[in-house]
């Protein structure tokens, strides 16, 4: 085995690291316009040798790579400010941080239950309301009084994950007031944040495949940074059906592995 690798706690065949590379590329591109780029690729890194808790530390890397690259991006287009929502995201990081340090010690069975419930809810808002749009509408809820709310979905982020991009923008929008486009750039920050609280904790605790999380995190960067692209220049147009297909992938893909497992 190449020195290089005795960073990662498994061994695996080196044409994974490629392959699971060019993956990425598609995840990273869907999670930076709609979230939820784990429809993609927590079904192949499942699919992998790696232990379930491994693929979950694993996916976190590379998604940490993919959402700095859409932060970024969203952030030079003038969609957010990193000043006024570091509070929010201070909340972000202790909420992701303590969800993936409780993962380690329970189960996340409950939430396969709930997590479909809350997804339809979300594709079903996104076609139904009229606020889904690139318009500011009043905001029902300050930053300060959002901050529970983002707090939660940062430690469901940590402790399970799937859909959290999406109830991050949807809550923004609903709650918060933001066009669709905004609220998209902002998820993007919130989510890169809880990424990174996520993967301090499992790859201190030796539960994340470091290299390949890198060569994954290349291939999610160039999948944020194109996708983020489109988004910014197309705006709701693009994001707004993007975001009910995600919504209702992730929604039938839980599901089935609830079936599947029982």
């Amino acid at each position: 085995m190449p020195d290089f690798l005795l960073f990662d706690p498994v061994t695996l065949d080196l044409w994974f690291y490629p392959a699971l590379t060019l993956v990425a590329v598609l995840s990273g591109f869907i999670d930076a316009v709609a979230g939820g780029g784990g429809l993609v690729m927590m079904p192949v890194l499942l699919s992998t040798p790696l232990p379930p808790h491994v693929v979950l530390g694993t996916n976190k890397i590379q998604s940490a790579c993919g959402t700095s690259m859409a932060t970024w991006r969203y952030h030079k287009a003038g969609l957010f400010s990193f000043r006024q929502s570091a509070p929010m995201a201070a909340v972000v990081f202790a909420g992701a941080m303590a969800g993936s340090l409780a993962i380690q010690r329970l189960s996340a069975d409950i939430l396969k239950l709930v997590v479909p419930a809350l997804l339809i809810t979300v594709a079903l808002y996104t076609v139904l309301s009229p606020g889904m749009t690139d318009d500011d509408r009043h905001a029902r809820l300050s930053e300060r009084g959002y901050m529970p709310v983002g707090g939660g979905i940062a430690f469901y982020d940590g402790f399970f994950g799937p859909g959290a991009g999406q109830f991050f923008a949807t809550t923004l929008v609903a709650l918060r007031g933001l066009g669709l486009t905004r609220a998209t750039g902002l998820t993007k920050y919130l989510n890169a944040t809880s990424n990174f609280a996520s993967v301090i904790v499992f790859t201190v605790g030796g539960q994340a495949m470091i290299v390949l999380g890198l060569c994954m995190g290349l291939g999610a960067m160039t999948g944020a940074w194109i996708g983020s692209h489109y988004a910014t220049k197309f705006g709701a147009k693009v994001i707004r059906p993007l975001l009910v297909i995600v919504s209702i992938g992730l929604t039938l893909r839980l599901i089935w592995g609830w079936f599947a497992a029982t």
